[in-house]
């Protein structure tokens, strides 16, 4: 689902991107048991987290991959 930001009359698109790895979402078909197939997407599992980017905090959105691995340091 893609979020819509109002900022002074313009409209920003905000992504499910994961903003470390850039892992977004994946679209695919649910198929019925009498195999009707309808469009799907599965999304990443984004975190709001806050961060330590260049030095200063920052909130970012993070998937659980990234946040597992340690490639994001959590600010305290």
């Amino acid at each position: 689902m893609i979020k819509s930001v109002s900022l002074i009359s313009k409209e920003v698109q905000v992504a499910r991107r994961c903003e470390i790895c850039g892992k977004g979402p994946i679209f695919g078909h649910n198929i019925s048991h009498s195999h009707r197939v309808t469009n799907r997407r599965w999304n990443p599992n984004l975190q709001r987290v806050h961060a330590i980017v260049d030095g200063k905090r920052k909130r970012i959105r993070v998937c659980t991959e990234c946040l597992k691995s340690g490639k994001v340091q959590k600010a305290i």
